[in-house]
């Protein structure tokens, strides 16, 4: 593993918009998600936020951004923002809409432009842990700052 952290779109944003962050790098293990990335930082799985890239009925993308530690009810999300149905992205698709490698998906810096979704209890932590644009890279930023930097709506729909 490097010590240095990567130059990715996602810390690009990150910089333009003059958003404070923290980088912590880990050894990434495929599939093993954000339990790996917590254990590694030595932080609560609560505290790292998946982006997920999910697709609505029109399969137009939307992000999602939830706990580690829980599951986003696709039905609940579907009926809180007003479309038939919630399902995840194909892993091909995904990379094309967001310009990052699933496992590496940021919110931040996406290739195109989708709505964001964010779990409302993420709000309540006082710092979060999201992918700065690479697998085995987390950038650490006051959830706060999504609301200022990014067009995100709140939701609940976190299942265990």
């Amino acid at each position: 593993m490097t010590n240095k952290a990567p130059t990715t779109a996602a810390i690009r944003f990150l910089k333009r918009e003059k958003i404070p962050y923290s980088e912590h790098l880990y050894d990434y293990e495929e599939h093993g998600g954000t339990a790996v990335s917590a254990r590694e930082l030595g932080v609560s799985e609560h505290h790292v936020i998946k982006t997920l890239v999910m697709e609505m009925a029109d399969k137009s993308p939307i992000i999602v951004l939830m706990h580690g530690d829980k599951k986003v009810s696709t039905k609940n999300l579907a009926r809180q923002i007003g479309t038939k149905s919630v399902a995840p992205c194909d892993p091909k698709v995904a990379n094309k809409h967001s310009g990052y490698v699933v496992g590496g998906t940021s919110p931040f810096g996406t290739k195109k432009l989708m709505p964001i979704y964010v779990e409302e209890s993420v709000f309540d932590l006082d710092k979060i842990y999201v992918n700065g644009g690479y697998r085995g890279f987390l950038v650490g930023i006051d959830p706060k700052v999504l609301s200022v930097a990014l067009d995100v709506q709140s939701v609940s729909v976190a299942t265990e």
